[in-house]
This record gives C-alpha cells, structure tokens and sequence, in this order.
C-alpha cells in the first residue's frame, strides 16, 4: 500500500492513469453494446459479433510497423493526446451510421478508431517509463492490472446497461465523453522534454516510408538481440489466442450452451464474477512480484490459469462455470503483473516505443487469426467447448516452455532486477 501511495505521489502518473481509465472505458462501453446490439439484431448470425472483435484486432496490422516509430520520434504526449481525440469524432460518426444504418460503414469505422487507438498505448508506456523509478514499475503493472479488472468487472454489464437504458447511440456517446476526458487528462501533465522527446525533435515531415522501415528495423534487431526480451515478447501471440477466443467464447457459452435465455443477465454476472477476481487477483499478484521470482510468478500464472480454462469446457452448469471462471481470473493477474513489471527494466528507455509497437500486432495478428477461424467454423465445424481446450492448452504450454527457457536467459542477463528477484 504504501508504494502504492508513493507511485501515486507522482502527479503526471495520476493523470496519466485517471487519462489510461477514461481512454479504455472510452473503447469498452459503447463496442460491447454494439456486439450485444448484433446479437439482439441478427440473433441467427453470430459471425456479426465475431467480426466486430476482428475490427477491434484487425487495425493493429495496418499501422504495427508505425506505432512504435510514431512513439519514439514523435512528442509522445501529442500522440496519445491525439489519439483520444480523434477517436472521439471517430465515435460521433460510429452513430451516424448506425442512424443511416449502414453496417458496412459502421464496421469500416470501428476499423478506424481501433487503429488510431493503437498508437495511444506505446506512446502512455513510453512516458511511464520515463517519469517512474525502477522500483516503481512492478506497482505502476499491478495498478494499470486492477484498472483493467474494473472494466472486466463493469465494463461488461455497464455495456450492457447502457445499451438497455439508453440505446446504442446513447452508449457511443459515453465512449466520447471517455476519450474527450482522457485527452484533457494527458493535455493537463508537465512532462520533461526528456520523457517526451528522448530521441530529438521530429516532425511528420520526418517519418517518410524509408525512415519508418529503418527505424522499424531497428526495433525488431533489438528485440532478437535480447532474448530475454524476445522470449516475452513471442509469449505474446499466444496472449493474442486467448484474447481473440476469451473476446467471444465467454458469451457463447452462455447464450448457445448454458443459458440461452437468459444469456445478456448472466453476462452482467459473468462480468462482476471475472472482474472481481482479476482484481482480487492483480492485488495477490502485486504482493507476490515483492516475494517470489517474476518468472516463477509467470509460468504459474499461466498453468493455473490453463488448468482452470480446459475446466470450464466440460462443467455441466452455470455455477460451476463462473467457478471456473473465476479461477481464471484470479490467476491471470499473475502474467499480467510480472510481464508488465519486467518489460520496462529490459528495455532502453529510447526503444520503448518500437519494443511495445511489436507487442500489439504480434497480439493483434494471432487474435485475428483466432476470430477470423471462430467466424469461419463456429458453430458448423467447431463446439463451443473446443475453444476452452484451446485456449486452456495454449496457457498451460506456454507456462511449460516459459519454465524451461526464462531461468536460462535470465542467468544470461543477471544485472536485471524485478522488485526483489528477476
């Protein structure tokens, strides 16, 4: 608790992590009240809601090669501030189409604000990085894990009570408010020139083709060149697996298995059940990087986890089903806190950027691949209990081949530290 209250003595981390807050709620809110909105609209065609998670990790291929680059040469305050901003007149035309009721054009604008939105995450990363101490990292991981335990908790069933109560539109319109509330946020801190321009000034002009692939190729050759760094890094993709299965999977079950009656109430149930584990879970996974090795922390996170997701596609009823949801969530943190703590000590301050604008797409294009073959076989080819041993084998290899490679580079690369242990 009390380096919690230290990290949070750092004003520009405050704002950055209210700004962090409002910009996710602002791409949380109203994009499950549109999957929900397809489901009640064109309940006989669940690839409506499939391809709505593949317009959300699709743009992550278009722009990948630029994010990174964008973060580290370009004010990183100015893109993310920017950032927030054009997704929210982005959101404003997401509603007039939904007026004029043109779904192609609706999804082709859902493709927009979630590429603009890739570049806010490098570029808040960055400048993470450079207003905390080392020692802080750790904390600042587990702080921005429970913030994404609030919308696992409420994002879902805030989605949903806003779409009952006011509409589709109604629910867009507080992912404005969201972004316009995060861009004030950024707009508000004092930031050195040193945290947000450590490689020299530039200007777009800069970033001609050839200078975004040299400094693209930059990145990749530093990431190879630590393989330390790689090893977490390549974990991604399976992260993206999951992301991409979980994004949809969650609601199948209940809608096509467990509850299809009742499936939107028990999504809100699910939604509370989910978050409050991951929450409980980031604040058992911030107490252990202060005790145990981040690695060991890592590969049990993902076992645990693993374990608890292959359950959920052979219990028989609801509750046994949040039950093992519920493990899941308490476990995830785990991975969550230890890579988010580790990553920043590996990593130069000046490459930060391009190291987390190779995160998002390897995430990204693994996610996509996962929804674009969920859309293609579910249900004709594919069960819904398939997905589970999916996923669930997914984390638990990973946890095995994490514990057979980490120790080994990690003696490789002694000086770094994490907390107390690396």
């Amino acid at each position: 608790m009390n380096k919690m209250a230290s990290v949070f003595r750092e004003k520009n981390f405050t704002k950055l992590f209210l700004a962090a807050f409002t910009s996710q709620m602002g791409g949380t809110i109203g994009l499950t009240a549109f999957m929900f909105y397809l489901l009640h609209r064109y309940s006989n065609q669940p690839v409506y809601a499939t391809i709505t998670e593949l317009m959300f990790s699709l743009p992550a291929l278009a722009v990948f090669f630029m994010v990174g680059v964008a973060a580290d040469r370009l004010d990183r305050q100015k893109v993310a501030l920017y950032c927030d901003w054009i997704c929210a007149g982005l959101s404003l035309l997401f509603i007039l189409s939904l007026i004029i009721q043109w779904i192609p054009l609706t999804f082709a604008l859902l493709f927009l604000r979630s590429a603009v939105r890739n570049f806010f995450s490098p570029a808040e990363s960055a400048i993470i990085q450079g207003i905390l101490t080392p020692e802080d990292y750790t904390t600042a991981a587990g702080l921005n894990q429970m913030v994404s335990s609030l919308f696992m908790l409420f994002g879902s069933g805030l989605g949903i009570f806003c779409y009952w109560h006011f509409g589709i539109r109604g629910a867009i319109l507080i992912d404005v408010l969201g972004f316009i509330i995060s861009g004030f946020l950024i707009k508000s801190c004092r930031l050195s020139k040193e945290v947000r321009l450590p490689n020299g000034n530039h200007s777009l002009k800069d970033l001609n083709f050839s200078f975004v692939l040299s400094d693209f190729k930059v990145g990749i050759f530093y990431i190879l060149k630590n393989k330390l760094l790689a090893s977490l890094i390549c974990g991604f993709i399976v992260f993206g697996i999951i992301n991409g299965a979980f994004s949809v999977m969650q609601v199948f079950i209940l809608k096509y298995k467990l509850e299809p009656s009742h499936y939107e109430e028990y999504s809100i149930v699910l939604g509370i059940v989910f978050g409050a584990g991951v929450l409980a879970g980031s604040v058992m996974a911030s107490m252990l990087a202060q005790k145990m090795k981040l690695y060991k922390m890592l590969v049990l996170g993902l076992l645990l986890s693993g374990i608890a997701t292959a359950w959920g596609a052979v219990v028989p009823s609801t509750m046994l089903y949040l039950i093992s949801s519920g493990a899941v969530a308490l476990s995830l943190p785990m991975i969550n806190v230890a890579i988010g703590g580790w990553m920043p000590r590996i990593v130069d301050p000046k490459m930060m950027g391009r190291v987390q604008g190779w995160v998002n797409p390897l995430m990204m294009m693994s996610q996509s691949g996962t929804l674009l073959l969920i859309a293609g076989f579910y249900p004709k080819y594919i069960t819904v209990e398939s997905l589970f041993w999916l996923v669930g084998s997914c984390l638990f290899f990973v946890g095995i081949f994490y514990s057979i490679i980490l120790p080994r580079f990690i003696k490789k690369n002694a000086p770094l530290q994490t907390g107390v242990h690396a």
